[in-house]
């Protein structure tokens, strides 16, 4: 099957897909980053006060996702992406209400796990399960909606902040994702039963299969946490990540500084 059959067979799901990892956006480092002056300067900050709370939040949320990931292999699609969307909204509306210093690590918890871990989440984790054959181009059209974020809400951030000020842009965005983000996604994922259906079919018939023909060796995180090479494979996966958050959440300044001396 080629893209433009496959886009035209699975344009709604693939639409879904594309939209979830599209609106993470609000949670990732590069849009959040874009207020960062404005919240220093109204909570009397420095950019390492900020960055300490943002690094608290991260964390957290970095931490608590180990759990509230494995709630998609529960719950329902639908009803997961209906919870993940309410805790997006809610998080927008108290980043907008946040009413001191010390909250901003609550805030910043809230759109972390929720936007840049539970939305990117369910977008990869959705496209992987249900495309057997065809996972790799599921995944690969979904993932298109992370650069289009980049693209299209950093100018939206600072046309907002600068029509409305910092706290009522989070509170539009709030309110915009309030009124379509959910509706939209469950019209995307309309017939979803059936294809729900389709894939518990499938692993029921790949469960009765033989174990020397379908199954694997699965490790137990108590095993993977004594290995050493999974330390070494951290290293080299979260040290991109951990440069680039570093430049995103700093860029204001970067760009005053080069702008300056460079």
């Amino acid at each position: 099957m080629n893209y433009f059959r496959f886009l035209k067979n699975n344009c709604r799901f693939l639409s879904f897909g594309i939209l979830v990892a599209f609106f993470s956006a609000f949670g990732q480092t590069f849009f959040i980053a874009v207020f960062g002056p404005e919240i220093r300067a109204e909570f009397d900050l420095s950019h390492g006060g900020f960055g300490g709370y943002y690094m608290i939040g991260t964390a957290a949320s970095g931490f608590i996702l180990i759990w509230a990931g494995k709630l998609i292999d529960r719950f329902d699609l639908r009803w997961v992406t209906v919870g993940v969307s309410m805790a997006l909204i809610l998080a927008c509306a108290f980043m907008a209400a946040v009413p001191a210093a010390w909250a901003l690590a609550l805030a910043i918890f809230a759109l972390r796990l929720s936007g840049q871990g539970l939305m990117s989440h369910t977008a990869i984790t959705a496209m992987g399960r249900y495309f057997e054959t065809e996972r790799g181009r599921a995944v690969s059209v979904s993932i298109l909606g992370f650069p289009l974020g980049v693209a299209v809400f950093p100018g939206l951030a600072v046309w907002l902040t600068g029509e409305l000020g910092w706290r009522m842009a989070w509170g539009a965005i709030a309110f915009a994702l309030g009124v379509f983000l959910i509706p939209l996604l469950l019209w995307l994922l309309k017939g979803h039963s059936v294809r729900h259906q389709t894939f518990v079919a499938r692993t029921e018939g790949e469960a009765g299969a033989t174990v020397s023909q379908h199954r694997r060796r699965q490790w137990s995180r108590a095993e993977v946490l004594r290995d050493p090479r999974f330390y070494l494979i951290c290293i080299a996966i979260t040290a991109p990540s951990f440069i680039t958050t570093g430049l995103f959440f700093h860029q204001a300044h970067l760009f005053v500084f080069f702008a300056i001396y460079g």
